[in-house]
């Protein structure tokens, strides 16, 4: 077999972005198989992850992305446990893993062990070098380093278990949306796509909103009412039932416009079917709170010029080759192994 040079490996990325974008026809079965599997993976939300990596995939944004790869003479192992909470979010650490010639251990989550498999024997069918780079193991074993993601609980055992190799190890982390009252219509239904998206599943899913002191909830609630349709999905309205019927049974003030339900909590971590919310006096206070809770924040939705990294509403699930989660350069770790 020939050797998979980096010219070919972007080639082959590429080539992978632009069938994403515009022949998915084949991978309608295998859709269908994530849809009866997993009930949140729905046809709808696997056909918007698919879209979102084909637009990190374009030709420009990987080219732009190899600037800063290099790739390894000798190989390392990468151990890869994946999560499954949204449609192939772990799909960008298997991609980085073999953007910088190593080789992919991968874990597959018990409740997204399809998609990425399908993606992945697309990728090798365009470019075959690629067989040798990808295994898919129960167990992780022989590996060189390792990039985990998980809950807080199981950070703790992957910090034991790995903790004597090079390692990326994720926990919880939320996203937040700040107001400033001077939004756009449009900018609210934007939100909307922050918070709905996946079903609020994802840590890039906006969970805590700030808005300014006196600030009309109507507002809010009116430029997202086009999301209502979401209350049909039958976990979703489940899990708002019941956050609803304990927020009544204890009593607890809290909005509520029939599909999502707003409460007061300075907590950034919201149920299901929740959005917490604070009220602020001014933007500094804001950007204080954000300051001290960073390492629990994915990603900050505004237009307020805050001193720290931001997007603009609706972007949150759109995330560029180079935005990592937890903004831990997982190219910097990768590249780093060589030494």
């Amino acid at each position: 077999m020939s050797v998979l040079t980096q010219e070919k490996i972007i080639i082959a990325f590429k080539n992978l972005g632009k069938f994403l974008a515009s022949s998915t026809d084949s991978l309608e079965s295998v859709m269908y198989s994530a849809q009866n599997a997993n009930a949140w993976f729905t046809i709808e939300n696997v056909k918007k992850s698919i879209a979102s990596f084909a637009e990190m995939l374009s030709p420009a944004d990987v080219d732009a992305w190899f600037k800063a790869i290099e790739l390894s003479a000798s190989p390392k192992k990468v151990g890869l446990i994946l999560a499954g909470n949204i449609p192939m979010v772990g799909l960008h650490d298997v991609l980085s893993v073999l953007a910088t010639g190593n080789i992919a251990l991968i874990k597959l989550s018990s409740s997204d062990d399809k998609l990425i498999k399908a993606i992945l024997g697309q990728l090798i069918l365009i470019e075959p070098g690629f067989s040798e780079k990808i295994e898919y193991v129960e167990r992780l074993k022989d590996f060189d380093a390792v990039i985990a993601t998980g809950s807080n609980n199981s950070s703790r055992y992957f910090d034991y278990y790995f903790g004597k190799v090079p390692n990326i190890i994720r926990k919880n982390r939320n996203s937040v949306a700040v107001l400033t009252g001077s939004e756009s219509f449009e900018d609210i239904q934007n939100l909307g796509a922050d918070v709905f998206d996946y079903f609020g599943l994802g840590c890039r899913n906006v969970s805590k909103i700030y808005f300014p002191k006196g600030y009309d909830i109507a507002n809010f609630y009116e430029g997202i009412e086009h999301f209502q349709p979401i209350i049909n999905h039958f976990k979703y309205n489940n899990n708002y039932d019941y956050n609803k019927s304990i927020y009544l049974v204890n009593a607890a003030k809290h909005f509520d416009n029939g599909f999502l339900l707003l409460k007061e909590d300075e907590s950034l971590t919201s149920p299901l079917a929740v959005l917490f919310y604070e009220e602020y006096e001014s933007l500094a206070n804001v950007e204080e709170k954000l300051t001290e809770k960073a390492a629990q924040i994915q990603c900050i939705i505004t237009k307020a010029p805050l001193a720290v990294k931001t997007f603009n509403f609706g972007e949150s699930q759109h995330p560029k080759l180079w935005d990592y989660a937890d903004n831990v350069d997982t190219i910097a770790f990768l590249n780093g192994l060589r030494s």
